[in-house]
């Protein structure tokens, strides 16, 4: 592709903010950033020059970046974040051959969907998926990162000169420009803008630019800023002249002696975070019966499958391995007939783990031919399992999710007022109910024995009340995932804040260098 990517993004490119979703419904706006590694080569005397485009509902695109199989776009996306919805993205890849804005113009270099909520629940809110979409190729692999945005509206204008740069071209002096980027509280850094390109000389003088101070550091004036310096190369491997730290606090003190630095080298550390869910399924009635929530229809999704489908596939975004263990209760097991109210679907007493929303539903749909389902509907033994399991967990890493789906009259309510009232006393535990009235602490707060629940922990959610007659049932379950998952962010931070947990810490702030300086910015 001819030209110099600086020139086609006039001159420079830096955070583009594109904000799809202006409605009024109060949201945490999260920043979405794209790199890529390995794509498809699809320039015969040269390598792609890749664009990548947010299609879900056509949020933009990115910048063109010439000439590299493994692109760190700039421009970002900044979207409404709903912890209790399912926001479906999906990403598409192009190698740009021309000025022609119409897709079908220029070669597709691959795709992948994902949620969200399934970015923001990765470890350091860093997802790497495999791109896929052509067929017998391997199309290389997307980065996805999440931050998000504080407050901060300020802008900063700065410019930037350099002396004595280092000499890079064999015919002639260096081309150098800057990358910036912000450091991640997992010690990575994100791109956050580039300057222009300036032509054969050891001592440029850069344009001056316009950032928000957001994209720098997200309000934190003492989160550190790295700048790297490289000399442009037209076939894209640009030469590693150097890099420096600083932080914004140091650059608004404008052209001073604290703002001279010396280029050196620098190395990353990575961390990283896990989070476990639970759920439980109860089972009753006769599931080859038509009139059963659990009829085994061969054509579509009883009801029970349909709200831990809506449900869980949005809240499994937030559990690393996404390990789940599925727990039933309400049935006779084989070979011998007892009655158990704690069993795992899996029929693996060792290992109740399935893999996925997916493999819970395998696992429910395979128990459901074992098992002859049997009353009556007891809570508290699967409460006081996953409370006992919650429980051993006190470092603040983890925080537990259980999901019961009913449809029957809770049978030992006196127990399972007890379990849930004791649990509180020591573990980090959201139950979801969907189906009984009575467990709702949200008018009154659940007791038990005179012991009042110190923390409403229990979301209530009529299933019934969902069923949509005119069989639109997506819109109907997403409606009820959105109202199950609305009060576990909070719930979550009750209880972290009565225990006295604290986030991780940031970063160490940006510590001036006390040495002298040789080769200068």
């Amino acid at each position: 592709m001819e030209g110099d990517v600086m020139d086609k993004l006039g001159d420079m490119a830096s955070v583009y903010e594109f904000d799809p979703i202006t409605g009024n419904i109060p949201a945490t706006k999260v920043e979405i950033t794209v790199s890529c590694r390995n794509l498809l080569d699809k320039d015969t005397f040269s390598k792609s020059d890749p664009c990548e485009y947010d299609s879900t509902f056509y949020f933009g695109r990115t910048e063109v970046i010439d000439n590299t199989l493994n692109p760190d776009f700039v421009r970002k996306y900044i979207l409404d974040y709903f912890f209790e919805e399912k926001q479906n993205l999906r990403f598409d890849l192009y190698d740009v051959d021309s000025k022609s804005p119409d897709l079908s113009k220029h070669d597709f270099l691959g795709q992948v969907f994902c949620t969200l909520g399934e970015i923001v629940g990765s470890p350091a809110s860093r997802l790497e998926k495999p791109l896929g979409g052509i067929a017998g190729k391997k199309c290389g692999t997307i980065i996805l990162s999440a931050e998000e945005l504080g407050n901060c509206r300020d802008s900063a204008t700065m410019q930037f000169c350099a002396n004595k740069l280092d000499k890079k071209d064999f015919f002639g002096k260096s081309d150098p420009f800057m990358v910036f980027y912000r450091s991640n509280e997992d010690g990575t850094f994100t791109i956050c803008h580039k300057t222009e390109v300036v032509k054969n000389t050891l001592n440029p003088v850069w344009q001056s630019f316009t950032i928000p101070v957001r994209a720098l550091c997200n309000g934190d004036f003492d989160r550190t800023i790295k700048i790297e310096v490289y000399d442009w190369d037209r076939d894209g491997s640009h030469d590693f002249i150097g890099e420096f730290t600083t932080s914004y606090r140091e650059l608004a003190r404008g052209q001073s002696q604290f703002n001279v630095y010396e280029v050196s080298c620098f190395s990353l550390c990575f961390l990283s975070q896990v989070t476990l869910l639970s759920f439980s399924v109860e089972s009753e009635c006769n599931p080859s019966q038509s009139t059963s929530l659990h009829y085994m229809n061969p054509y579509q999704m009883n009801a029970y499958a349909m709200a831990l489908k809506a449900v869980g596939e949005i809240i499994q975004d937030y559990d690393s391995d996404k390990m789940f263990p599925a727990l039933g209760f309400g049935a006779k097991l084989p070979p011998d007939g007892r009655v158990s109210h704690e069993f795992p679907l899996n029929g693996n007493i060792e290992n109740p783990y399935c893999n996925g929303i997916d493999g819970i539903l395998e696992a429910y749909h395979e128990s459901l031919k074992t098992v002859q389902l049997y009353g009556p509907t007891n809570f508290a033994p699967v409460v006081n399992h996953v409370a006992s399991y919650a429980a051993a967990v006190q470092d603040g890493s983890q925080y537990f999710v259980l999901l019961i789906i009913t449809d029957g009259v809770i049978s030992d309510m006196a127990q399972t007022k007890e379990a849930i009232v004791n649990m509180l006393l020591s573990t980090r535990l959201t139950l979801i109910h969907i189906a009984m009235v009575e467990l709702d602490g949200d008018d009154i707060r659940i007791s038990s024995r005179g012991k009042l629940a110190e923390r409403d922990i229990v979301q209530f959610v009529p299933f019934r009340d969902y069923m949509d007659r005119t069989g639109n049932h997506v819109l109907s379950m997403a409606r009820l995932a959105k109202d199950v998952l609305a009060e576990i962010p909070d719930q979550l931070i009750s209880y972290m804040k009565s225990r006295g947990v604290k986030p991780n810490p940031t970063p160490p702030p940006y510590t001036p260098p006390g040495h002298t300086h040789h080769t200068q910015i």
